[in-house]
């Protein structure tokens, strides 16, 4: 948490917050969330204007005058926005005073999430650097080169889902959900997907995703959008979290594995292992 439906969420959320809206000041109180340095995050950002906020997979990209802004919430990361008084909160990290009086906040309860100011020409080199794969969207999310990629690997699915390099944005949660909609055994080889299964595979997890964008990401745990709102995806989850219950398609009780280092739900009737 959060992935991308969640992720998505948050950016809409901004974008109705601070458009246009000027910076005045930043505190930094965890220094090691600041990947490109404290003393020129602190000194570069005063004067600028929020113009945009993009996405690309679960990272934020927060456009400005003269910068990118690029922001990974990891597990709990969060963006509060206050119009006058900002409450003491332990988990407040980092304070973004704008002219008008109010402040939007960075909240970390794990202080995992990261921030980088880059210039707007290298962002793209950027994601690349970094392998992230292509926007789970039709005209991005190419079904050959999907199957290209799984051909040659012999990564258990879910892992290689989850490494980002074959779509952007997947996590735990829409992982197992994606999995399990394609009736595909989360251990199985990439190679062994047939090109039947890996369509399927591709099908379920543009639509899962819109559909999680749809209902504003899953609210389990913490999350919250940047307006204070819960999700409502997790009433539409099927598998994720609904270990010893029965699995919706055929009645048999959904299992809970570990793979990966990851908690894995799936059913065992659906998805057989070959």
């Amino acid at each position: 948490m959060p992935e991308l439906p969640e992720v998505e969420t948050v950016r809409r959320g901004l974008e109705r917050l601070v458009l246009g809206k000027e910076l005045k000041t930043v505190e930094v109180r965890v220094p090691k969330m600041i990947r490109s340095g404290v003393e020129d995050f602190v000194t570069y950002l005063p004067g600028q204007k929020f113009v945009s906020v993009g996405r690309r997979g679960k990272y934020l990209l927060i456009y400005l005058t003269d910068f990118v802004l690029i922001s990974h919430l990891r597990m709990e990361g969060k963006y509060l926005l206050f119009p006058d008084q900002v409450p003491e909160n332990k988990h407040f990290h980092v304070f973004f005073k704008l002219t008008d009086g109010s402040t939007l906040v960075y909240q970390d309860v794990r202080k995992f999430g990261t921030m980088e100011l880059v210039d707007s020409e290298v962002v793209e080199a950027y994601f690349q650097s970094r392998k992230i794969g292509p926007e789970p969207i039709e005209a991005d999310f190419q079904l050959c080169h999907f199957q290209e990629k799984l051909s040659k690997s012999a990564k258990p699915i879910k892992n290689h889902l989850l490494d980002q390099t074959l779509v952007a944005g997947l996590g735990n949660i829409y992982v197992d959900e994606v999995l399990w909609a394609a009736q595909i055994h989360p251990s199985r080889s990439s190679s062994s997907l047939t090109d039947e299964e890996s369509a399927r595979l591709r099908e379920e997890i543009i639509r899962i995703l819109q559909l999680a964008v749809e209902k504003g990401g899953s609210t389990i745990r913490t999350y919250r959008n940047a307006l204070g709102e819960d999700g409502t995806m997790q009433e539409y989850l099927q598998v994720y979290g609904k270990t010893g219950q029965k699995c919706p398609r055929c009645q048999t009780t959904i299992e809970k594995i570990q793979l990966g280092g990851r908690g894995t739900h799936f059913c065992s009737k659906c998805q057989v292992k070959k």
